[in-house]
């Protein structure tokens, strides 16, 4: 077996034991970004090769300074590393090269990662397709002619077609769970707070995004989501890491699973997705979960409603500024000119509706999560689509009147900021990945994890299925 074929925390013992040496990791995944990063596109700006084996031949002789000492990292092109060029996918940024790390690429460096690029991202994240002016679109390691997902798409494709032992991500819309679905990994969304923000612009009203980790197994997500968490004084509602790689073990026996679904139909998907997403909850009752349906807790139109409006909000916030200058405005992505002029005319008791909706739906979640350990939905409402594509029309016939409507399952979710973990769950007809979400209430990510670790012991699809590029 190659090196790459590895995961991190297995690369990291052995790396450890000075069993492997991290010049020999960097080798065989410099070997296998020649051999296939071409035809996939997820890694961007990638350093020069002489370069990073120097880098690496350096950490062959130096005591490890953290848990990801010597591994090969790219880093989402949303993050700023230092000296490292980071474009957020748009021709504004095309040769930009920070002078500082973001806060997720400092604790990655300081657990001792070697950054060796980045991973391929939509214009400012928006969207779950991984296409932007700069770089152009990251393709499928499954089917080079679909879509990876976005907006973590690189970084998802990159870890599916061992480019990568484990990786960064984002998710405001499902950006950490959608692309996982379309490449057969794990994606994990932390409760909001646990993974904080850099102290730029608003950070009181800002409490839908987050950064995470993804991986090939659940003891790397739990890993990495170790180096990324932690509270940053400078953001509030910040809350502490915890030992997450230490508390995987559980019994699943017994453990209460609510079956969301469709939502009753609010939320159309594919055929095939919900058959492939059942066929997860039987391998947790298998290991004696007791999986019950749910009917549809919430209205979700009075979710969707809220999400656009609090969306919109935050980006004519973040961005409206760009709307002034006619130049900078043209280079802008349509979808983002879209999310701008929304935001300009949400009214102070818009936001404020929006604010009660979502407050309402965070008090019946907590309910439901009394009856509940954990919670399951798509992760997807579509399979893969093709790779020229900026995103699905309709779902079966049902047209979406937004381009990011075709995966409005996540948002009950990320509207409250719960922990949620994207697993796979198998393969459609076509050949091509999907997964589920597990999601359970405020400051569960242990226990959602675990979950995780029990499920991925039961099935492994990352290991039995990887892609055949």
């Amino acid at each position: 077996m190659a090196l790459a074929d590895l995961g991190a925390s297995e690369l990291s013992r052995l790396i450890a034991a000075r069993q492997v040496k991290p010049s020999e990791v960097m080798e065989d995944h410099l070997r296998q970004i020649e051999a296939r990063n071409g035809r996939i596109n997820a890694i961007v700006s990638l350093r020069d090769g002489d370069a990073l084996m120097a880098e690496a031949r350096a950490a062959d002789d130096t005591a490890p300074v953290g848990w990801m000492h010597g591994l090969p990292i790219a880093v989402k092109d949303l993050v700023a590393v230092k000296g490292l060029r980071t474009t957020y996918g748009s021709p504004l940024f095309a040769d930009y090269v920070p002078e500082a790390d973001d806060l997720v690429a400092a604790r990655m460096r300081a657990a001792g990662a070697i950054f060796i690029g980045k991973t391929n991202t939509p214009e400012w994240g928006h969207g779950s397709h991984s296409f932007n002016p700069v770089f152009g679109a990251t393709r499928n390691p499954y089917a080079l002619s679909q879509s990876a997902g976005g907006s973590s798409g690189g970084a998802a494709a990159a870890l599916a077609a061992r480019l990568v032992p484990v990786a960064d991500g984002s998710d405001m819309m499902g950006s950490l769970r959608n692309p996982a679905a379309f490449c057969n990994i794990y994606g994990f969304r932390p409760t909001w707070g646990l993974v904080p923000s850099d102290a730029v612009g608003d950070t009181f009203m800002a409490t839908m995004a987050t950064e995470g980790p993804m991986g090939r197994n659940i003891e790397d997500v739990a890993r990495l989501l170790g180096v990324l968490a932690g509270e940053n004084p400078e953001v509030p509602f910040g809350r502490s890491a915890e030992p997450f790689a230490d508390r995987l073990n559980i019994e699943p026996k017994g453990l209460r699973i609510g079956w969301l679904g469709d939502w009753g139909g609010a939320y159309p998907c594919e055929p095939g997705i919900l058959t492939c997403c059942e066929a997860g909850l039987r391998v947790l009752e298998d290991l004696g979960a007791i999986v019950e349906p749910v009917a549809p807790p919430f209205p979700a139109e009075r979710l969707w409603k809220a999400w656009l409006t609090l969306r919109a909000f935050l980006n004519a916030g973040s961005k409206g500024v760009l709307r002034n200058d006619p130049v900078i405005w043209a280079q802008l992505k349509p979808e983002t000119q879209w999310e701008i002029e929304q935001g300009l005319q949400v009214t102070a008791a818009d936001v404020y509706e929006a604010s009660v909706i979502r407050s309402r739906w965070y008090a019946r979640a907590a309910k439901l999560f009394t009856r509940f350990d954990a919670l399951v939905m798509p992760s997807a409402q579509v399979w893969p689509f093709p790779v020229e594509w900026r995103w699905p029309q309709s779902i079966n016939g049902q047209a979406m009147d937004t381009y990011h409507r075709w995966m409005e399952v996540v948002v009950p979710v990320s509207l409250i900021g719960l922990p949620s973990l994207a697993v796979p769950c198998g393969f459609g007809a076509a050949g091509l990945p999907t997964g589920m979400q597990i999601f359970g209430p405020t400051g569960s990510d242990a226990r959602m994890l675990a979950i995780g670790q029990a499920y991925h012991q039961a099935t492994n699809w990352p290991g039995v299925a990887p892609p055949s590029l």
